[in-house]
């Protein structure tokens, strides 16, 4: 006897069926080839579907679209829908949204073009600029589920609030007055604890370049939407590497600010109340200059005036330049003593330090304190209160917990009381002591670099590998470590799996039985042409400076790659 569908399924599939219709039916696609016969659906593939015009406006980088609309060659209208339509598409390909409000989005395209019409200026620095969203901003006239079926149709999972659909977080209300424009909000995991992005809602987001992968979570949906350009900017948070992650599997720019740089106030979370390791907001986007154009352009709003933990900190153009007589130095981390990396990775590493060392910059080896010390605290953090804010947003509606959860989260551990006040103070105690010596040892490097000041960023690997297979997302310490520190950290895209020059190491020997579970995930049939990017990591709340020597190495890359053309 066939049993009745569960109730919650019922809700999930009425918002997944929702999303999918509105999107404007000339917009619909009415097939697709499947992951399988057509991994990589960037580039020519989705521009097939789109007039050369809107190419040519999806394609620009953001500095040029506020340029342009900021003059009136293009109205913030033409901007709007040409991203709308692209954003549509990119979500057919790889189930990257969680809402749309394109009607809404070109109202107040519309009313940008009125203001420039009339006034014959910009309404910003930011004046027609589409900006998308992680499904944690609170937007009016849409919900915020954080990939939960039991948030649908409430308030963070309460009802009768009164903030349903209306209130707006703090950053929403600030990207408006810059003059951006707002038109959708991306895919996440629920409880955005997973480098991979689902839920019960849109199912799987996968990576636009290579569908056989993930693209990264839990800012997944904005990598997903950004790499196949369907906005030019968008914003995600970062815990445990939740920016930087998404940025490397798409080939973006990701920055993870330190905490109290930009604002959080008015945010959907996880885990809320749990300070230890503050989540952070940051922006993706294919170009540092992007990124530059938005910290500037945000931090002109003095946040701190409205959320209580944000530095009086005003973007600071002297620390975003590099005299060019200045010699840098650079530490890499090739190993963390837990897992190797895979092939196509350490050809990026390398990739990097070679390119630095012949630009006449130094770069020593990275021998910092234990990083399984300081992963244990970012671990104990995560696990204070054993799992009971998930548990309780996943009994609202009785859906199940996705198996990439499950596996930390679905654990007897969790079933352990809720750590106490005591407990907490000494984490937080050991965590300052670890910061502390942390510092120190960067510090030290001074002795090392011969310019003398200690080395200027160190270069590490996002991931273990170039993009997570699903269900593979196994080992996150790369990128938490930057967060238990609160270290400023930004990724480099550097190239693309090879399968011909990306083999298998034979001599590998696994340091544990993780590191040999990592590295039989790589397959250099399945991983062709995925991007492959690093990260640099400066110092607490360093963003100019991380922003200026990221923008420097990706140029002496690109005219290294532009040479060898």
């Amino acid at each position: 006897m066939a049993t009745d569908e569960p109730h919650w399924q019922k809700i999930a599939k009425a918002k997944f069926e929702s999303i999918s219709k509105s999107i404007p039916e000339p917009w619909r696609l009415e097939s697709f080839p499947s992951n399988e016969k057509q991994r990589d659906v960037t580039g020519d593939y989705i521009r097939q579907y789109l007039s050369r015009e809107e190419v040519e406006i999806t394609e620009a980088i953001a500095t040029t679209v506020v340029h342009n609309t900021s003059t009136g060659r293009w109205t913030a209208e033409a901007v709007t829908k040409a991203f709308c339509h692209r954003a549509s598409l990119a979500h057919q390909l790889t189930n990257c949204l969680h809402e749309t409000f394109f009607h809404a989005a070109i109202e107040d395209a519309r009313a940008l073009d009125d203001y420039y019409s009339k006034n014959h200026k910009p309404m910003g620095p930011l004046h027609g600029l589409p900006v998308s969203l992680k499904d944690q901003f609170h937007v009016k006239g849409v919900e915020t589920s954080m990939g939960y079926v039991g948030w649908l149709g409430t308030f963070e999972g309460k009802k009768g609030t009164g903030k349903e659909k209306v209130f707006e977080s703090e950053m929403v209300k600030e990207l408006r007055s810059l003059g951006a424009v707002l038109y959708c909000k991306t895919s996440v995991p629920h409880t955005l604890m997973t480098g991979e992005t689902v839920n019960n809602i849109i199912g799987y987001t996968w990576n636009p370049k290579n569908r056989n992968l993930s693209c990264g979570g839990s800012s997944g949906g904005e990598g997903a939407l950004i790499g196949l350009r369907g906005s030019p900017v968008g914003f995600g948070t970062d815990i445990g590497g939740s920016i930087r992650i998404p940025a490397a599997f798409n080939g973006l720019y990701g920055l993870r600010p330190s905490a109290g740089r930009l604002p959080y106030e008015g945010m959907a979370n996880s885990m809320d109340g749990q300070n230890s390791v503050l989540s952070v907001v940051g922006p993706l986007a294919p170009s540092v200059g992007t990124l530059q154009l938005l910290m500037k352009s945000m931090l002109s709003q003095e946040p701190w005036l409205h959320d209580p933990l944000v530095h009086e900190m005003p973007w600071r153009d002297e620390k975003a330049v590099i005299p060019q007589d200045r010699k840098l130095s650079f530490a890499v981390l090739r190993h963390d003593g837990a897992v190797t990396l895979h092939p196509p990775v350490k050809r990026a590493i390398e990739t990097v330090v070679h390119t630095l060392e012949k630009q006449g910059h130094k770069v020593i080896d990275w021998n910092p304190p234990s990083h399984k010390q300081g992963l244990d605290l970012i671990h104990k953090a995560w696990a204070y209160d054993r799992g009971a804010d998930f548990r309780a947003a996943f009994e609202l509606s009785g859906e199940p917990m996705a198996p990439q959860l499950a596996n930390t989260y679905g654990v007897e551990s969790m079933i352990e009381p809720p750590e106490d006040a005591v407990h907490i103070a000494g984490n937080n105690v050991a965590k300052r002591e670890y910061q502390k010596e942390y510092m120190e040892y960067w510090n030290s490097t001074v002795e090392l670099t011969g310019t003398g000041k200690p080395v200027d960023m160190v270069i590490l690997p996002v991931a273990p590998f170039a993009a997570a297979r699903p269900n593979s997302y196994l080992y996150y310490g790369y990128t938490s470590i930057v967060n238990l520190l609160d270290y400023t950290a930004c990724t480099l895209p550097v190239t693309t799996v090879n399968k011909n020059v990306d083999k298998p190491d034979p001599s590998f020997k696994p340091v544990n039985s993780l590191d040999k579970k990592i590295m039989a995930t790589y397959d250099p049939e399945i991983y062709d042409g995925a991007h492959v990017s690093v990260q640099l990591m400066g110092r607490r709340l360093q963003e100019e400076s991380v922003l200026a020597v990221t923008e420097y190495v990706a140029g002496v890359l690109e005219s290294i790659n532009l040479h060898r053309l």
